[in-house]
């Protein structure tokens, strides 16, 4: 794994929104660059899907005895998201997507760093947009990326009914990107479809309804679970007949909660880190991490003397520093497209926290 310097296609913003990607700078900062990617070779490739692969069963089993257990205020959570949690399982609700955020030199066992397993963004532009970047710069490479195809073949087995609802914030670029380029997947694999804003969404006194009055049968929803669980309108949920994408045991993954406890079930497993919610059970220098938050929102590095903040709703976990390549600290995002590894986004930040500032970079391999 190395960074390489190149250079930029000279109309790249003109075929990058060609292709529908909006937002490639934000307030005035690229957010996608193409002045550098990222290069692998193939052993390297092949160690990162490996990985998620063993990721993704640890953190099934996980879910499994969370529910079997009832250990929901292990991870903050009340009765009535509990019973959400236990039916969706038990009838085994289907997933569609998750983004796995890694550590990884290219050396070292890659490290779960958290599981972005209910709302991810940066879909986009690690299926579609780094795709034709490839096929434009250097076609004779390769690149992990089946996003697309694996997406497309999941929807047959995720979608049904008259058809697939589609909710989102469309005030917000991303999301809104992000929720058309799904819809437009679903589509393609031969689903009538349906957009809508997440304010939009109604109840008839007997199931959730569209703004033509038609019952939402799926509902794709890019709006984490804990915000929908403060809404006013979740109490007709269990009621609703509703199937929801991603389903509701979606929010044992999503919730870094999971973490100490994927630490407890499977200790010194060489893909996960120590974890605990308390801070004396972990040494060195550790990550705060609040159980709910997106985009690097709450999180801080201690060092190894210092105490953490005792709030509550925290968990701590042993510091795995991203590498750095040119001053860049370089996060892996392995997507899972149902049960498979599906191919990767590189972000990359100067301070070793992501967050939605963070630049998007893409990758090959030889």
């Amino acid at each position: 794994m190395r960074r390489e310097a190149i250079a930029p296609r000279e109309d790249w913003k003109a075929r990058v929104e060609a292709l529908g990607f909006g937002f490639h700078t934000i307030d005035g900062q690229a957010y996608w660059r193409e002045d550098a990617c990222y290069v692998f070779d193939e052993a390297a490739v092949d160690t990162l899907e490996a990985a998620t692969a063993e990721l993704h069963g640890l953190c099934l089993e996980a879910v499994d005895r969370i529910v079997r257990t009832g250990r929901y205020a292990d991870l903050g959570l009340d009765e009535r998201a509990a019973q959400l949690i236990e039916r969706s399982w038990f009838d085994r609700d289907p997933a569609l997507y998750g983004r796995m955020d890694l550590s990884f030199d290219g050396h070292s066992p890659p490290k779960l760093l958290e599981y972005n397993a209910d709302t991810p963004t940066s879909l986009f532009e690690a299926s579609v947009v780094q795709w034709y970047w490839l096929e434009d710069v250097a076609p004779e490479a390769d690149q992990f990326n089946s996003i697309h195809e694996k997406l497309i073949e999941r929807w047959r087995a995720v979608g049904g009914g008259p058809r697939v609802h589609f909710a989102a914030c469309y005030d917000n670029p991303e999301d809104a990107t992000t929720c058309d380029y799904l819809l437009d997947t679903c589509m393609q694999a031969g689903h009538a479809t349906e957009a809508l804003d997440i304010e939009s969404i109604g109840w008839s006194g007997k199931a959730f309804i569209d703004l033509a009055d038609r019952p939402i049968d799926r509902l794709f929803k890019l709006y984490p679970w804990e915000w929908l669980m403060s809404e006013a309108f979740s109490q007709h949920i269990p009621a609703s007949g509703t199937r929801w994408i991603e389903p509701p045991w979606k929010m044992l993954l999503s919730n870094k909660a999971i973490l100490p406890l994927l630490w407890e079930y499977f200790p010194n497993h060489p893909n996960l880190l120590p974890a605990s919610r308390r801070r004396e059970d972990v040494e060195g220098a550790v990550v705060e991490k609040p159980y709910w938050g997106r985009e690097g929102e709450g999180i801080v590095v201690l060092d190894a003397h210092q105490r953490g903040s005792g709030s509550p709703f925290q968990i701590y976990q042993a510091l795995a520093p991203l590498p750095v390549f040119d001053g860049r600290h370089a996060l892996v995002g392995s997507w899972m497209i149902g049960d498979e590894p599906a191919g990767i986004g590189i972000r990359e930040d100067d301070d070793r926290i992501t967050r939605n500032t963070s630049c998007f970079v893409p990758h090959l391999f030889r």
